[in-house]
């Protein structure tokens, strides 16, 4: 029998990826701030108080992620909490959690996690994703399309739009850009379908 050639196993390897996709799903979210009372009023919140945001922020994350889904998240999970009590509120969060740790994050529990990291690169689509909690000017194959996903900043969707317009594929995933829920490999995909990426260099 012969050997299958690089494009079948290109073709393969893609087959496979979205049957896996369709099964078990790929979320992205950061800067949840849980316990973090303060945040409220600072990013303008819709929220009465602190208990109600994590009820709301959890509840939201669960109506989308469900046990065997992988959620890669980018940091300040909580803040202002105990480690005890962010490690409770941490476990009631569905799906496989890989955490790219943030300014505010505590050494949690491990085994609340798949992994830890502090940056993070993968292939989804053929793209390359760079994960990290803060916003980069540049990073690797920006000047080919791969996108850079972030949090930190708490910003809007206009902020993720301005950037697009730009042709600069970073994207901040924090829940205050994402209507306080994590945003799927999907979204993120079809929010630059169509658009071209600036090959500029000098970025901001």
């Amino acid at each position: 029998m012969a050997a299958a050639t690089d494009s079948e196993a290109k073709v393969f390897c893609q087959t496979f990826f979205r049957f896996f996709r369709r099964c078990f799903m790929i979320f992205f979210t950061s800067d949840l701030h849980l316990g973090h009372e303060e945040v409220i009023a600072k990013r303008q919140r819709p929220f009465a108080d602190v208990r109600e945001m994590n009820e709301v922020l959890i509840d939201n994350y669960n109506q989308r992620v469900g046990e065997n889904d992988t959620v890669y998240i980018l940091g300040d999970l909580c803040h202002k909490l105990s480690l005890s009590e962010a490690n409770e509120l941490i476990a009631r969060l569905n799906g496989r959690k890989i955490l790219l740790r943030g300014n505010h994050d505590l050494d949690y529990d491990p085994a609340l996690f798949e992994a830890q990291h502090d940056f993070l690169m993968e292939d989804f689509e053929d793209r390359r994703f760079v994960m990290i909690h803060y916003a980069l000017v540049d990073w690797p194959r920006r000047k080919k399309g791969g996108i850079h996903l972030h949090g930190h900043m708490h910003e809007s969707r206009a902020y993720n739009e301005a950037n697009r317009a730009k042709g600069l594929f970073r994207y901040d995933v924090g829940v205050d850009a994402n209507e306080y829920r994590p945003v799927s490999l999907e979204e993120v995909l079809a929010f630059y379908e169509g658009y071209a990426w600036t090959t500029a260099t000098g970025l901001r």
